[in-house]
């Protein structure tokens, strides 16, 4: 079966762990994420050395370490998230970038151009603090 719209697994890790940061009341390990979102506790290992470097998270390191926000939950949107792991997000007319098309009309539609601004605009509408209840 085909996916249109995906997202890598290290996005993933960094959105869905960095909102179980947010809710948690205590530091929250390696371990704990890679249990909770089902990845490897290596491949949480290298995205959360990201977002610290990126300065949203907190290292503490030893046996009862882990990891707190640097910023309050509302501070912090999906899109920066996102684009700390994955890059910019470069909105573009044409999903093959050809800068000249051998037909009269786009085949499609310019909706590759639509759908990356409806995901941009909708993970910079939300903050951690949205996925906080």
């Amino acid at each position: 079966m085909s996916k249109i719209v995906t997202l890598t697994e290290a996005a993933s890790i960094a959105l869905h762990g960095m909102i179980i940061v947010a809710k948690a009341e205590t530091l929250v390990n390696v371990v704990e994420i890679a249990d909770l979102t089902g990845s490897s506790k290596h491949h949480v290992a290298k995205i959360f050395q990201r977002l610290v470097k990126d300065n949203f998270l907190n290292s503490h390191r030893g046996p009862t370490g882990g990891f707190t926000l640097k910023k309050k939950p509302e501070e912090i949107s999906l899109l920066e998230l996102y684009e700390s792991i994955e890059g910019k997000i470069e909105i573009t007319s044409c999903p093959h970038d050809k800068a000249v098309c051998p037909f009269n009309k786009c085949i499609m539609e310019n909706v590759t151009k639509k759908m990356t601004t409806d995901f941009r605009d909708h993970l910079l509408k939300h903050t951690l603090a949205d996925y906080l209840q």
